[in-house]
C-alpha cells in the first residue's frame, strides 16, 4: 500500500511537470495503415475492403437454387462456383455465411430476371437463428420480419435501402416464396411465415395479390453478393490500427482482436441509430408495424458515435461508453467516436444536472438511474486521459461539477450510502467513489482544487459504508442494507458488479479476501452475477478484471478472460470473431430466454480485455492527458513467455516488449535463470517510470529514445533485483524475423548473454 502511494505521488508530479496541451489532438486524424506493421495483423478481424465484403460459403440450400450456366445443376453447401451465378426460383433458399460477423447494405449484382421475382432476406449473427425467419433486433419480444425485395425488371446492381443497414450478421438467408395460384390460400401470401400481428416489411408497398400474374413462375439470378459495411465511418481502411497487442498465447491475441472488432462494428453513423422502434416512437412518432426494423434514428450529433452494439441497441450507453473507452484508445484510436457519444448524454442534461440513462431516443421523459450517470461521469475522465482533449473538458467541466454534485447529495447520512432498490446500493455507492477519485484527478489536470478536501471526505464515509455491508461468512459486500441482515446466511445476495466495483474503489474489506471469494464462484464459462442469475456477463466480468488488478491478482483476472472470453469465442453459437452480450449459466450459447434471438453477437462493453491486457498485462499506462505521464508495469503472469504491444496518442507511439529470459554463457550454458527483459519506447516531451514490484522504488526515465531491464526474480546476494541494459547499436541482436522477436539476445556483463527462456512452461 505504501508503494501504491508513492506511485500515486510519482505520477502527480510527473504530471504536473508536463505541459497540457490540448493543441496536439486531433481525434479526426485516423491512419490510412497500421502504425505497427508486423505479423500480429493477422489476428485483425476487420475486412481488407470495408465497402465489399463477400460471403466465404453456401452454408445450406433447399428447393429451387441451381447454377445459372446453360446446364444448371442443383447448388448444394460447400459449392464453390466462380464464374457462375446463382438462379433462385419459387421455394429457394440459400444461406450464405462469412468469414467475421459483419454489418451493412446488402448488395446484389443481378444477372437476370423473370417474371417479376421477390426475395425474403433473414439475417442472423448466431448459427443458432440462420434460415428463414431472422434474429431480433427490436425492442420487442418477437422476432424481426424478413425484408422483402422486390427486383421488377432490374438487373445490375440492386442494394437494400439506407434505412436497411443491418447492424450485425455472420449468416444471410436468401428466400423466394411459393406464390399461391389466384383463388387459393388467405391473402396476401402463406409463405412469410410472420408471426401473430406482424406485417409484412418492405423498401415499398406490399404487392396485392391479385397485381401478380397467377400462373407466373419468377426467377432471379445473381452473379455477386457483397456487403458495404457502414460500421467504424472514421475508418476508410478498417485495418489501420492506431495500437497492437502480441503474445505467446494465441487465445489471448484472438481475445484482444475481438475486442478491438467489436468497437469497430459498434461504432456507427449517429444517423443510423436505434434499433428500439418503440421506444424510437415516443420521439419521431414512426408507424412501424409489429416485427419491422430500421437503422436510420439519429442517436448523435458528428459522423461516428461508439454504441453499446452492432445489433442492438445501437444507442450510447454509459457502461459500454465506459469499458469500451480503454479499447478503443489502444486499438483504432477511434476518440471521436468516444467525445460524440459524451456530447450526446450532455446534451440532454436534465435541469436538475442529472444524466439521462442513454443516449437518444433516452433523455427526452426524465428516464434516469444512477449507475448510468456515474458511469457517464468516469467515462469522462476515461476520454480526456486517453485523448489529451482539455479545450473538451474545459468546456464540460461546469456540467460536470453539477452532474457530481446531484450523486454526492444522495449520500445518506447514517448509512454513508447512496439509495438503490432496496434501500441503499453497494454498487452505486462504490461507482461514486470512484467517480470522486477520477473528478480529483480531472481537477488536478486542469489547476482547480477547490474541492478537493470535500470530494476526499465523501469518498471516506461511502468506504465506511461500503464495508459495512461485509459479511464474513461469504467474504463478500452484501448488495444492500436489506440483503446484509440477511449475512451470515450464504444465499444472501452479493452481487458481481458491486463487489468489484468496491475493489477498484479501494474500499473493499480485505481487498485481497473479496477478490479470491469473486474467484471461488466461477464457473467454466465465466463468473457468475447472482443480481442477473441467468447470465454469465462480459460486462460485470470485465469491471472484475479491474477489481483483481486492484486486489494485486492479476493472474486471476488472466484465467478469467481465458475462460470466460475464449467461450465467447469459441463456445457454440458464438461467432468466433466478435464477442457476445452474454452467456446463459448453462454454457449452451444462449442468454436470457426467451430474449435468445435477440442477444447482441457484438456487445461493445464485452470488450473489455482489450483495454485491460494493453494495461495491466503489458503494463502501459497512459497517467496524464494524452499519454504526457505513464508508468509501465508488466505482468506475464503464469500463462505467458512473452509479450510486446503499443499504441498512439497525440503525443506519439507507445510500446513496451517482455520476454523471460535466463543468462548464458559462451557455449549456451544457463549461468541463471529466472528474470524478464522489458523494454519500453515513449514519445520525446513524456515523462514516465518503470515499477516492477510493491517493495522496489519506481525507476524514472524521460521519453524519445528506448531504454530496457533485466528483471531478476531469482535474487542472488547483494545484485540488484532491476538493472538497466545497454541497448547501443552492437549490445543486441534482432531475432531472424518478427514472429520470433523474443529470440533477439542481449549482451550482458562478464562476458553472459540474456536469451529467450525455451524451457518456460505455461502453468497447466
Amino acid at each position: 500500500m505504501a508503494m501504491t502511494r508513492r506511485l500515486a505521488a510519482f505520477i502527480l508530479l510527473l504530471a504536473s511537470s508536463v505541459k497540457v496541451r490540448a493543441e496536439n489532438f486531433d481525434c479526426a486524424a485516423l491512419p490510412d495503415e497500421t502504425l505497427f506493421p508486423g505479423p500480429w495483423e493477422r489476428y485483425i478481424k476487420a475486412p481488407a475492403d470495408k465497402a465489399r465484403i463477400t460471403p466465404a460459403r453456401i452454408l445450406a440450400t433447399f428447393g429451387n437454387v441451381t447454377t445459372s450456366s446453360a446446364t444448371p445443376r442443383a447448388i448444394t453447401p460447400g459449392d464453390h462456383v466462380p464464374g457462375q451465378g446463382i438462379l433462385i426460383g419459387p421455394e429457394g433458399l440459400l444461406t450464405l455465411e462469412f468469414d467475421e460477423n459483419i454489418g451493412g447494405r446488402v448488395c446484389f449484382d443481378v444477372e437476370s430476371v423473370g417474371d417479376d421475382p421477390e426475395l425474403y432476406l433473414s439475417y442472423s449473427e448466431s448459427p443458432l437463428f440462420s434460415g428463414k425467419l431472422p434474429d431480433a433486433t427490436t425492442d420487442r419480444s418477437h422476432g424481426d420480419l424478413p425484408l422483402q425485395i422486390e427486383f421488377g425488371t432490374q438487373t445490375g446492381v440492386v442494394c437494400v435501402g439506407k434505412d436497411f443497414v443491418r447492424g450485425g450478421f455472420k449468416y444471410l438467408t436468401i428466400r423466394m416464396p411459393v406464390y399461391p395460384v389466384l383463388g387459393s390460400g388467405p391473402a396476401p401470401f402463406p409463405h412469410r411465415d410472420v408471426l401473430p400481428g406482424q406485417h409484412v416489411l418492405s423498401p415499398g408497398a406490399e404487392r396485392r395479390k391479385s397485381d401478380r400474374d397467377p400462373y407466373a413462375t419468377p426467377w432471379v439470378s445473381i452473379r455477386n453478393l457483397w456487403v458495404d459495411c457502414t460500421a467504424y465511418p472514421s475508418q476508410a481502411q478498417g485495418r489501420a490500427y492506431s495500437g497492437y497487442f502480441f503474445s505467446s498465447s494465441n487465445l489471448l491475441n484472438r481475445i484482444w482482436y475481438a475486442g478491438a472488432y467489436t468497437l469497430q462494428l459498434s461504432t456507427l453513423d449517429p444517423g443510423e441509430g436505434s434499433s428500439m422502434i418503440d421506444y424510437n416512437r415516443l420521439v419521431d412518432d414512426n408507424e412501424s408495424p409489429a416485427g419491422s426494423w430500421y437503422s436510420n434514428f439519429t442517436i448523435a450529433n458528428g459522423t461516428t458515435v461508439i454504441t453499446d452494439g452492432a445489433k442492438r441497441n445501437r444507442i450510447v450507453s454509459p457502461i459500454d461508453l465506459l469499458l469500451a473507452t480503454p479499447g478503443i484508445a489502444v486499438s483504432t484510436r477511434d476518440m471521436l467516436a468516444v467525445r460524440n457519444a459524451l456530447d450526446a448524454l450532455f446534451a440532454h442534461q436534465y435541469a436538475d444536472a442529472s444524466l439521462p440513462r442513454a443516449g437518444p431516443p433516452f433523455g427526452f421523459h426524465g428516464e434516469f438511474l444512477d449507475t448510468h450517470h456515474l458511469q457517464a461521469l468516469l467515462s469522462v475522465h476515461a476520454y480526456v486521459k486517453f485523448s489529451g482533449d482539455m479545450t473538451w473538458l474545459t468546456r464540460r467541466w461546469p456540467a460536470y461539477l453539477c452532474a457530481v454534485n446531484v450523486s454526492v447529495a444522495k449520500i445518506d447520512n447514517d448509512t454513508n450510502l447512496l439509495p438503490g432498490p432496496e434501500g441503499h446500493s453497494l454498487e452505486a455507492s462504490a461507482l461514486l467513489s470512484v467517480v470522486l477519485d477520477k473528478t480529483i484527478t480531472l481537477a488536478r489536470w486542469l489547476g482547480d482544487d477547490n474541492d478537493d478536501n470535500l470530494w476526499t471526505a465523501a469518498r471516506a464515509a461511502l468506504h465506511k459504508g461500503i464495508q459495512s455491508l461485509y459479511c464474513p461468512t461469504t467474504r463478500l459486500h452484501a448488495a444492500n442494507l436489506v440483503e446484509s441482515h440477511r449475512c451470515p446466511d450464504p444465499d444472501h445476495l452479493a452481487p458481481q458488479a458491486g463487489n468489484a466495483w468496491a475493489l477498484v474503489a479501494g474500499a473493499a474489506h480485505p481487498s485481497s479476501s473479496v477478490s479470491r471469494a469473486l474467484s471461488a464462484r466461477w464457473l467454466p464459462a465465466g463468473a457468475p452475477a447472482p443480481e442477473t442469475p441467468r447470465l454469465l456477463s462480459p460486462l460485470a466480468s470485465s469491471i472484475e478484471l479491474a477489481a483483481h488488478a486492484a486486489a494485486h491478482r492479476p493472474d486471476a483476472a488472466v484465467v478469467l478472460i481465458l475462460r470466460h472470453w475464449g467461450h465467447l469465442l469459441d463456445g457454440p453459437g458464438f461467432t468466433n470473431s466478435t464477442l457476445a452480450a452474454g452467456v446463459a449459466v448453462d454454457s449452451r450459447g444462449r442468454a436470457r430466454p426467451p430474449e435468445d434471438a435477440r442477444t447482441s453477437h457484438c456487445r461493445a462493453g464485452a470488450a473489455g480485455p482489450t483495454g485491460f491486457l494493453t494495461e495491466h498485462v503489458l503494463g502501459a499506462v497512459v497517467a496524464a492527458p494524452g499519454g504526457g505521464a505513464w508508468t509501465v508495469r508488466p505482468r506475464l503472469t503464469p500463462w505467458l513467455g512473452w509479450v510486446r504491444g503499443g499504441f498512439a496518442t497525440g503525443r506519439g507511439l507507445f510500446e513496451v516488449r517482455v520476454a523471460r529470459v535466463v543468462a548464458v554463457d559462451r557455449r549456451g550454458d544457463v549461468i541463471r535463470g529466472g528474470g524478464q527483459v522489458v523494454e519500453m519506447t515513449a514519445p520525446e516531451g513524456t515523462v514516465g517510470g518503470f515499477v516492477w514490484d510493491d517493495d522496489q522504488p519506481e525507476i524514472e526515465f524521460r521519453g524519445g529514445k528506448t531504454v530496457a531491464f533485466i528483471v531478476r526474480e531469482d535474487r542472488v546476494g547483494s545484485a540488484p533485483p532491476v538493472e538497466e541494459l545497454d541497448v547501443s547499436p552492437g549490445r543486441r541482436s534482432e531475432a531472424d524475423c518478427e514472429e520470433e522477436w523474443y529470440l533477439q539476445v542481449f549482451l550482458y556483463r562478464n562476458d553472459m548473454r540474456l536469451v529467450y527462456d525455451k524451457a518456460f512452461t505455461v502453468l497447466s
